[in-house]
């Protein structure tokens, strides 16, 4: 079968290539891949910053957000059936396993051994077939297939909104404001987690970016643009006080800037992942004052479980129920598998790339 594979840590390597077709186990499902969706992972694992192959291999197939259908099931696979629509959980639990791993909480790993399919240590979806247990597959509802690319980043903040509501329940709270930094897929899928509780939302971007202002209005948001406005007390005045802020940009000086600007009682969740090596000089004692004073809370939070996958699923139906073709949006291109090397460019105004694998057609789903 043809995958996008790279030969990890080696930058440039990316390429489409054939590889074996996968063969189910007992209690395994073959996934015919329909979509892909691209991020900053990808598109570093291409630059060669970091990608681990599967133990005695030498490459790496890489994407880790799919979307594919069920073609075949092996006997003890259960809970799904032929034709299912799904989208496969990232992250698998260690060997050992760590406590958090053997309560199905392999997003919250102790001892770091776990795998992500298309990142560390399993192959991922790029490709057209791909093996895997029901444990791990999510089944979506047909409807939902257009945009349904878009559960596992939606899945992150799920996780992220969820851990903000546990930490926050340590007293009264009844958020009224919230800000997003960043207009990127976790962005703008935080910003309507959030409008559908009617928080007022407010998105900070760095430049100005049609689409993604549209996007952000359509759900009665705010856009901000970074260059007109700095990130600070001067614009807190301006807006009201800040309950929630998601930073999802990796810009560490942003996050350092939010932790500053939260409201009393407020939390700070970062969703991005700062890359380098980049120092800064804080005011600490004014910062360290601010978070013990004011009750503040700075947390991060990265992957998802099941359990995320599936809230997700629900969401994203009242998503489109509320604001009708705001996700289907949101994916500004597809390209075809074999202009793979376009599509992993780092783009400059769009939001969501997509890689169409194979497209829906008649199909021959049976069990084994």
């Amino acid at each position: 079968m043809r995958a996008v594979v790279v030969t990890p840590r080696e930058a440039g390597s990316g390429r489409l290539a054939e590889v074996p077709d996968p063969q189910p186990q007992q209690g395994e499902v073959l996934v015919r891949v329909r979509e892909v969706g691209l991020d900053g992972t990808d598109i570093e694992i291409l630059e060669g910053q970091y990608g681990e192959a599967p133990p005695g291999e030498d490459y790496l197939i890489i994407g880790h957000e799919s979307l594919g259908q069920v073609q075949k099931l092996t006997d003890g696979a259960e809970g799904l059936s032929p034709g299912d629509w799904v989208v496969a959980i990232v992250r698998r639990p260690d060997p050992v396993p760590c406590r958090n791993c053997a309560a199905d909480e392999w997003d919250m790993c102790l001892n770091g051994q776990y795998t992500e399919r298309g990142i560390k240590g399993r192959h991922g979806f790029l490709a057209e077939f791909y093996v895997e247990a029901p444990k791990f597959l999510v089944r979506v509802p047909e409807e939902l297939s257009p945009f349904a690319v878009l559960l596992e980043p939606l899945a992150i903040v799920e996780k992220a909104v969820e851990q903000i509501k546990r930490i926050q329940s340590r007293m009264v709270w009844q958020p009224q404001r919230a800000m997003v930094l960043g207009a990127g897929t976790i962005g703008l899928l935080a910003a309507m987690l959030l409008r559908l509780e009617n928080v007022e939302v407010h998105i900070y971007n760095r430049s100005e970016n049609k689409i993604k202002r549209d996007l952000t209005e359509s759900t009665g948001a705010n856009y901000i643009c970074a260059k007109e406005r700095p990130l600070g007390h001067e614009l807190e005045r301006e807006i009201g006080p800040v309950d929630i802020i998601v930073e999802a940009t990796g810009f560490s000086p942003l996050a350092f800037d939010a932790m500053d600007m939260i409201g009393p009682n407020g939390i700070v969740c970062l969703t991005g992942v700062s890359g380098g090596s980049r120092t800064l000089q804080i005011a600490a004692d004014h910062l360290n004052l601010e978070m013990v004073l004011m009750n503040k809370v700075v947390f991060g939070t990265v992957n998802a479980n099941r359990r995320h996958f599936e809230t997700g699923v629900r969401h994203l139906r009242e998503i489109e129920a509320r604001w009708p073709g705001v996700l289907s949006r949101m994916i500004t291109h597809r390209y075809p598998i074999e202009r793979f090397a376009e599509a992993l460019q780092r783009p400059s105004r769009d939001i969501k790339r997509v890689v169409r694998v194979a497209s829906p057609g008649p199909q021959e789903p049976g069990r084994e």
